[in-house]
């Protein structure tokens, strides 16, 4: 996926929803840092998302322009409408968000997580995609290890933990 592929989806699911404010919680988070990441990055045809006022609505977004819909069909990509506790954040995670706002999103604001923040939640799901996320952010220095351990402590001890020990094995790999 490329930015202006998230920026559409953005304005889309904005409209569907009648939203102004879009979180964005997945993997094409780093777009709103990162506008033009390596390749690597950006090989997922999804963006997680869901309204930030209403984030019941989500599934308006996933029914609507979602995996196998004619959007996807006809853009190569989708939304997926996604819950809150979908993913674990740390706890100051909305203080860092980047937005994306601009002609293209028609106004309507992209929440992306802060790229370590979006490291901390990969690495907190653990499945091996997700470590591999984590391992090409570092190897292309666009989070530090630092910043993950920094962020990670706003987690609970056994969560800390657990994110702690996979970001030793992606480090040490």
């Amino acid at each position: 996926m490329k930015r202006r592929d998230l920026e559409h989806i953005i304005r889309a699911a904005g409209s569907i929803v009648q939203s102004d404010t879009i979180v964005i919680i997945g993997s094409q988070s780093i777009l709103g840092a990162y506008p033009d990441p390596p390749a690597e990055l950006t090989t997922s045809q999804e963006a997680d998302v869901y309204p930030a006022a209403d984030p019941e609505k989500a599934d308006l977004i996933d029914g609507s322009i979602g995996e196998m819909s004619l959007f996807h069909e006809q853009f190569g990509y989708y939304a997926h409408g996604i819950g809150t506790a979908t993913a674990v954040l740390p706890k100051h995670w909305m203080t860092r968000v980047i937005t994306i706002v601009n002609e293209n999103t028609r106004g309507v604001k992209g929440l992306c997580l802060h790229p370590a923040d979006l490291a901390v939640s990969k690495l907190a799901a653990g499945r091996e995609r997700d470590l591999a996320f984590v391992k090409a952010c570092l190897k292309h220095k666009l989070v530090s290890a630092a910043a993950i351990e920094k962020h990670s402590k706003e987690l609970s001890p056994d969560m800390k933990k657990a994110v702690i020990q996979r970001l030793s094995r992606t480090t040490a790999s």
